[in-house]
């Protein structure tokens, strides 16, 4: 996949509709920066984005996909496929959001524990400073956990840690 082919065929499409890259984020409610990251092939659009794309310009989704145009019309079996593929990846999304949600909410109630241990004086009274230590290290450990999940890293992480899960298994 050649995402600068791509891009060249999205703005040749666009441009057969007669239409600006202004007109058409306002369209798809993406911004013009966006689209022009896509017409550069510097970003590629969302599968649901592709697919709305390929109805928005009555083309082929593999048309796209290719960069190019194809004499065949793509069947409903495979549509149906990628809708699903599409689904499954936001589905995959607003999980690691929730999750991101919960790790966020756990971090601030450890800082703000930490936060009034430390403006009440209470850091240097034995089970208090403990308290507020635990409390800050968990804020810590939850800033670099958002980190790492929201990294282009994540994704490799999340792969490594389901191999070593399967090596443990057998």
């Amino acid at each position: 996949m050649d995402p600068v082919k791509i891009g060249k065929f999205l703005q040749q499409l666009r441009k057969e509709k007669g239409l600006t890259q202004e007109q058409l984020s306002e369209q798809l409610s993406v911004t013009r920066r966006t689209v022009s990251r896509w017409e550069t092939g510097s970003n590629m659009p969302d599968l649901d984005i592709l697919i709305e794309l390929s109805d928005f310009y009555e083309v082929d989704l593999r048309e796209i996909l290719s960069g190019e145009r194809k004499s065949e019309r793509m069947n409903e079996e495979l549509k149906e496929t990628v809708l699903q593929v599409a689904d499954y990846s936001n589905e995959e999304k607003a999980r690691l959001m929730r999750r991101m949600h919960w790790l966020f909410i756990a971090g601030l109630i450890g800082f703000t524990a930490f936060l009034i241990i430390t403006l009440l004086g209470l850091d240097t009274t034995a089970p208090y400073e403990d308290i507020g230590s635990f409390g800050l290290g968990i804020a810590f450990g939850m800033l670099i956990l958002g980190v790492i999940f929201t990294s282009k890293y994540a994704f490799k992480i999340r792969e490594f840690k389901l191999r070593l899960l399967n090596k443990v298994k057998r």
